[in-house]
C-alpha cells in the first residue's frame, strides 16, 4: 500500500490521558514517548483488524487505470480530492468528470480514472477511521490500545520479545477484525 497520513489522529487530549492514567503517571515528563506508543499501537491494531480506529486524513497513491481499484485503507469516510502525477512528480487536479467514485458498503472506496492527460498515477485524498474522537472509538478497540501502549511502555528496557499484539489484546480487537479472502 503506498498511503501517506497528511493529517494523523490527535492523541494528545483524552488518549494521552486514558494511557497516563492507565500507567498512574502524573507528569508531563514522558508524553512524547506515551503519545507515540499511542501511535504504534494504532498502527498495530489497524494492521490487526484491518480498519483504521481514529479519523484521520490520508492519501493513496494508485496507477490510472480505468478498471474500479481499491482503496487499502478502510473504513472510508469521504474522498475530497484526486490528482494526476505526472512521470515528473508534478501534480494536478483532476476535474471531477475525469475520474468515478464509489463507496462501497464494508467501508471501502473505488476510484476508476477516466481520463488522466499526462498522469500516470493518481493521488486520492481522503478521510478514513471508525471513529471521530477518542472516546467514541469502540470499548473493546480503545481498551486494547491502552493495554498494548502500556504493555510497550512497560516492556521498553526488557528487551523481551512476545507476539504483537498480545493475546489479551487481540482477544479484545478480534471481533473488528476483517479477513479478506484471496
Amino acid at each position: 500500500m503506498n498511503r501517506a497520513i497528511i493529517t494523523p489522529a490527535a492523541l494528545t487530549g483524552a488518549a494521552l490521558d486514558d494511557l497516563k492514567d492507565w500507567l498512574g503517571i502524573t507528569t508531563a515528563r514522558d508524553d512524547t514517548a506515551l503519545e507515540q506508543l499511542l501511535r504504534t499501537a494504532l498502527e498495530t491494531c489497524e494492521a490487526f483488524t484491518g480498519q483504521m480506529p481514529l479519523t484521520t486524513l490520508c492519501e493513496e497513491v494508485l496507477p490510472v487505470s480505468r478498471n474500479w481499484q481499491s482503496l487499502a485503507t478502510t473504513p472510508v469516510q469521504s474522498i475530497s480530492a484526486v490528482e494526476g502525477i505526472a512521470l515528473d512528480g508534478t501534480r494536478q487536479v483532476l476535474a471531477p468528470q475525469d475520474y468515478a467514485l464509489d463507496l462501497a458498503p464494508g467501508g471501502g472506496a473505488l476510484v476508476r480514472t477516466l481520463r488522466a492527460g499526462p498522469a500516470k498515477r493518481v493521488a486520492v485524498r481522503f478521510t478514513a477511521g471508525m471513529a471521530a474522537t477518542w472516546h467514541a472509538v469502540p470499548d473493546g478497540l480503545r481498551h486494547g490500545l491502552l493495554r498494548l501502549a502500556a504493555h510497550h511502555y512497560r516492556q521498553r528496557e526488557s528487551g523481551a520479545t512476545e507476539p504483537v499484539p498480545p493475546a489479551a489484546v487481540a482477544a479484545l480487537w478480534r471481533p473488528w477484525r476483517r479477513v479478506r479472502v484471496a
